[in-house]
């Protein structure tokens, strides 16, 4: 998967209409910030941001991320995800996923000894102040091909 790719992302209408856009993408990909602009028609009936596109804006990012590295070798594909919301997102909120050299190549290792694995990984989603809105985790499913 390319980078541009992933800024094609803020004109595909799920992100666009929930007010999702990518902020950032790392030249080699390892790295993503996503942003949840707070608009009036993503707002929930007490006029925080709705939990639904809260999730969205970090569903497909890991997976989108480990395919633009790994998509060669393994099928990758989301698993499960849990989220726990810690306190109302009243402004924008923001994700930033990385992954390192040392993911990939923990990947790299494990799959030569087992036949699939559940790689797993946590996000927080902060407000502009950098308090902690919602946790995500995050299940990614990987196996040889």
């Amino acid at each position: 998967m390319k980078k541009y790719l992933f800024y094609l992302w803020n004109f595909w209408p799920p992100f666009l209409g929930a007010g999702i856009k990518v902020d950032h993408v790392s030249s080699d990909m390892m790295s993503t910030t996503m942003r949840l602009k707070k608009r009036f028609w993503n707002r929930n009936i007490v006029g925080t941001q709705y939990g639904g596109s809260i999730y969205s804006m970090v569903d497909p990012i890991y997976m989108a991320m480990m395919l633009s590295h790994l998509n060669r070798e393994f099928i990758i594909w989301d698993k499960s995800a849990s989220i726990r919301f810690r306190k109302p997102g009243k402004t924008d909120l923001f994700a930033h996923f990385t992954l390192t050299q040392q993911d990939l190549d923990e990947i790299r290792n494990r799959m030569k000894t087992e036949a699939k694995i559940d790689w797993e990984r946590s996000i927080n989603i902060v407000d502009k102040d950098q308090n902690v809105v919602a946790e995500v985790t995050k299940v990614i499913h990987i196996r040889r091909k």
